[in-house]
């Protein structure tokens, strides 16, 4: 049985240049033409692309989506017969490369000794090793396992938050929702992995950020709409020795006039913390083709009603 397949990524091109030269047996590759919408059954698309056409997908079956963060598709009044797959097991490694780039250039205070090579000026300055320090995670999926490993070469301490409690491995205590206020408290370093659910979105408020550290570095790395950003801008405002690594916002691009560029203990950068490689993205979905094929449960399906 033959199935027809429609690309709808930025990437439209360099995933094409993999399918032609390795797609399998029976899959056909549509062209980009609209009317192609109606005719593809399975779609390998980004979220936010393929939200605004799902409803003029007569024959979809299966979307696997190009990222990890499928919210786009979890709108209230979007179609929901469908399989959904999303990708996983592939950005842990660029997520920590992401965090600790950032968290070791503040613990070492890479930019005091940048600025004082400017001035020709040698003065040692002090810093706090990782050893011993706290790492919050917020979520203890793929991605959080993975930084939770990396953290633990550092001599980390590493606590997690997810919906039940559960204990997971490589995590020295892991706590519920309700636990967030006495955990993030007490951590030096705090990293959003979260994804976007009703139960995740806003966590991140005013009286949640007053209970951080004075001197605490803040990750958002998940989705943007669990932090208050408003709230954030003014949290650091108030605390100067708090700093705040951003990737992800609630609307992006993040609006030219919002305060919080200007703020000199924010870093602010374009949702690059782990990119979607086409060839990675392609591995898994060879492995879901096959599978998808032989009628097997896919890898990494999503679950609307959870929206992960």
């Amino acid at each position: 049985m033959e199935h027809k397949l429609l690309l709808l990524t930025r990437d439209n091109d360099q995933y094409r240049s993999i399918l032609e030269n390795s797609a399998p047996s029976g899959l056909i590759l549509l062209g980009e033409e609209p009317s192609n919408i109606k005719e593809a059954d399975i779609w390998l698309a980004e979220p936010a692309l393929a939200a605004p056409l799902l409803g003029h997908a007569s024959k979809l079956k299966w979307l696997q989506s190009t990222y990890a963060g499928v919210d786009a598709l979890m709108r209230p009044r979007l179609r929901q017969d469908y399989l959904l797959t999303n990708i996983k097991g592939i950005f842990g490694p660029l997520m920590s490369e992401y965090l600790f780039g950032y968290l070791l250039a503040h613990k070492r205070q890479h930019a005091k000794y940048r600025q004082q090579q400017e001035q020709r000026v040698w003065r040692p300055g002090s810093y706090k090793t990782l050893q011993g320090q706290h790492l919050l995670l917020l979520g203890t999926g793929s991605i959080a396992r993975h930084i939770a490993t990396t953290a633990k070469h550092f001599g980390m301490l590493v606590s997690g938050i997810n919906r039940c409690g559960t204990p997971v491995d490589g995590f020295d205590r892991v706590g519920n929702m309700d636990d967030l206020p006495d955990f993030i408290a007490q951590a030096d370093a705090i990293a959003n992995v979260l994804p976007s659910t009703p139960q995740t979105r806003g966590i991140l408020n005013a009286d949640v950020l007053a209970l951080i550290k004075p001197n605490a570095a803040l990750f958002n790395l998940g989705r943007g709409d669990v932090m208050d950003l408003e709230a954030l801008d003014a949290q650091l405002s108030r605390q100067p020795d708090q700093q705040a690594i951003l990737d992800v916002f609630n609307q992006e691009p993040l609006p030219y006039d919002h305060p919080i560029w200007a703020r000199p203990n924010a870093t602010i950068t374009p949702h690059i913390a782990a990119p979607s490689f086409p060839e990675q993205v392609m591995e898994i979905f060879f492995l879901n083709y096959k599978r998808y094929l032989t009628g097997q449960s896919l890898t990494h399906q999503v679950c609307f009603q959870q929206g992960y």
